[in-house]
Order: C-alpha cells, then structure tokens, then sequence
C-alpha cells in the first residue's frame, strides 16, 4: 500500500515536470545566455522595405538614434529583436552604434511563440 502511493507521487511529479522538460528543449521564453553574430537592423526599414547592408548603414544608425526598433540579422537568417536590460542600458545603446554593421550580440534569450529576443548585455564589432 505505502509502495503505491509512492509511486502515485513520483508518477504526478514526473506529468507535471513535462511541460518544463519540452520548453527548455524546444528554447520557450526563458534567461538562457545567447550569444549570436549578425548585423545590426533598423527594425522600420528592414520591415518596411527590407534595407540592410553597408548601404543602409548611415540611414540604420540616424534611425536607430532617433528611436526606431532595433534587431539583429543573425548569420544564419534569423532575426532577433533587441532589447535594453531594465537595469543598465549601456550595451543596448552602444549596439545602436553598429547600425548597419556586423556585431556579436550577448546575453539572455527572450523568446516567445514566433517571436526571438536576445536582452542586451555585450556587444562588439566583428
């Protein structure tokens, strides 16, 4: 009798933790550290009518200056929305230097459903 509740508490532990197991799998919203090589977009023109590149640059960097969403094309196609750390915003606002310009973007993942996000911790010129 003690031997089947035992088991009856493991076996709900294990359903529960399920859910937590496919999420860190499969890369849900979460802090894991996220380091990806890309460049740096002016989210507005990029959306708007796809300018990236060298001769994009100098519009991305007045752009991003002036407000406008910034992301990351990562080498592999991805794009990655950019975000500020709540508590230092530093690396964020050096990134908008590199508008239009290859970088390597650090820190958290913040993904969520169709959307990547990478919270601004480092960034460097490559």
């Amino acid at each position: 009798m003690r031997f089947r509740n035992v088991a009856a508490v493991l076996a709900a532990l294990v359903i529960a933790a399920l859910p937590l197991v496919a999420r860190a799998q499969h890369g849900g919203h979460g802090d894991h550290e996220r380091t990806v090589r890309g460049e740096i977009l002016d989210m507005a023109c990029f959306v708007g009518h796809d300018a990236k590149g060298p001769e994009h640059a100098k519009c991305a960097l007045k752009c991003l200056k002036e407000g406008q969403p910034m992301g990351l094309l990562a080498e592999d196609g991805t794009i990655y929305w950019l975000f500020g750390d709540h508590d230092d915003m530093t690396a964020y606002n050096q990134a908008k230097d590199f508008g239009g310009k290859k970088v390597e973007v650090r820190g958290p993942a913040q993904d969520k459903d169709a959307i990547k996000g990478i919270t601004v911790k480092a960034v460097k010129p490559l």
